[in-house]
């Protein structure tokens, strides 16, 4: 097995200019936007979007031939974590979620005809997407469970269902839904993706979700509520094969959650810079804060935790570059939930020092805070990948046979002295 720890020069030097470009043009952003509207956020991004496509950086999560540059999950991991550090950084690379994976969905799996009419213009930034799927009434833990369905009348698929935190559903052009088609297939052969015209009739987006992220979800973008209520449409929007859905999402959500991973890595090197600032500038008991004990152990555990979850993050990535998404399950589920509690953990320490200002909104540290419970939540609760993490685990260990453990010393011992008796009695003789 080769291990490599550097970045070819070229494209260090693209990720140098991307950290100076994110902290100059980008970071801007986040102390204007509550002061825009839509259409004036789209004029302040644009330039920005066009600088980012003559660097070559634009939508980097797809292969060449669709306007990407066909970077591997490495790559993308470390171009996401200098991203994360921005919640409008994204965007302005052309990879925001949900559209990134939407798009990667339509690249793998979808026909020719809908990558002309729905992949191309969301590339240009022309249209948006949603992804819909968790649903009020099933767990989102166990998608097995989902309700929605389509159904083919002639040659269209009827739709009906209640879905909710269906990412940027009242600002989207178009969704992708996944329905069970199959009610009696196999549970991970029942569902299908299918693309749905957010203007088609019968799709009654309700409202945005409100959340503890609070006001941060400007311009329409959030979490929708969405009944779909015998919506029709061309049984040609069907993305891929029948009761291909859950084979679908897993490509999507693989990769997506080393992109989540990383950005959070982003976030947390972030907090953690202001930490360390402010521990050097605060006063406090006759010294500064970076004197103090207790602030050392929070600023060495969360390098510690930061570098360890940096480090799996780009190993999974590794992993799936290597040998594809399924050969990373196992490390994929790690890092989702490693990573949270790091960036949860990281930001509470910078908020805990920064004492009542980094309680307030006068820094973006609370902000920070609420997006981080959500970490823990999508893309499947923490609890699910660390029950995936153990079957894995436990796949590659037998129970021993007898009731003492492997390990049990005194059947070890006679188990060694005949492995030895040989040799013992040879000693004893000479002596």
């Amino acid at each position: 097995m080769a291990w490599d720890f550097e970045t070819d020069p070229e494209f260090e030097k693209k990720l140098a200019w991307m950290r100076d470009f994110v902290k100059a043009e980008v970071y801007p952003l986040e102390v204007i936007a509550s002061e825009v509207d839509d259409g004036q956020f789209l004029r302040l991004i644009r330039p920005l979007q066009e600088e980012v496509k003559r660097q070559k950086l634009w939508a980097t999560h797809l292969p060449p031939d669709l306007g990407g540059q066909g970077y591997g999950q490495v790559r993308l991991g470390l171009m996401h974590e200098i991203e994360g550090a921005s919640q409008w950084a994204p965007i302005v690379f052309g990879n925001q979620a949900p559209d990134s994976g939407n798009s990667e969905v339509l690249a793998h799996f979808g026909s020719a005809a809908q990558k002309e009419k729905w992949l191309s213009p969301l590339l240009e930034g022309k249209v948006r997407s949603c992804f819909s799927m968790t649903e009020p009434n099933t767990p989102g833990s166990d998608p097995t469970q989902l309700s929605t369905t389509a159904v083919l009348d002639g040659d269209e698929w009827v739709i009906n269902g209640h879905k909710w935190f269906s990412s940027n559903g009242m600002i989207a052009d178009f969704l992708i839904v996944m329905v069970v088609t199959d009610p009696d297939a196999a549970p991970y052969e029942r569902a299908s993706m299918i693309l749905v015209p957010a203007d088609t009739p019968g799709v009654k987006r309700l409202r945005n979700i409100p959340t503890m992220a609070g006001e941060h979800e400007r311009f329409g973008y959030g979490h929708a509520e969405i009944l779909y209520e015998n919506a029709r449409v061309p049984q040609e929007n069907l993305i891929g094969r029948p009761g291909e859905g859950f084979k679908i999402a897993q490509a999507r959500l693989g990769p997506g959650r080393i992109h989540h991973c990383m950005r959070w890595l982003g976030v947390s090197r972030r907090a953690f810079d202001m930490l360390c600032e402010r521990s050097l500038q605060r006063q406090a008991f006759g010294g500064k804060l970076a004197e103090k004990q207790t602030v050392q152990n929070w600023i060495a555990d969360s390098a510690a935790e930061m570098q360890a979850a940096r480090l799996m993050t780009l190993h999974a990535a590794w992993m799936i570059d290597k040998q594809g998404p399924g050969a990373a399950r196992k490390e994929i589920a790690l890092i989702k939930f490693f990573g949270a509690k790091v960036l949860h953990d990281v930001i509470d320490r910078a908020v805990q020092l920064h004492g009542s200002l980094g309680y307030s909104a006068d820094l973006p540290l609370e902000e920070m805070y609420r997006h981080a419970r959500a970490a823990r939540l999508y893309d499947g609760p923490d609890e699910v990948h660390r029950q995936s993490v153990a079957r894995h685990i436990l796949g590659g260990y037998t129970a021993p046979e007898g009731i003492w453990p492997r390990e049990h010393i005194p059947t070890r011992r006679e188990a060694a002295r005949r492995k030895f008796a040989e040799l013992l009695e040879h000693h004893t003789a000479n002596l």
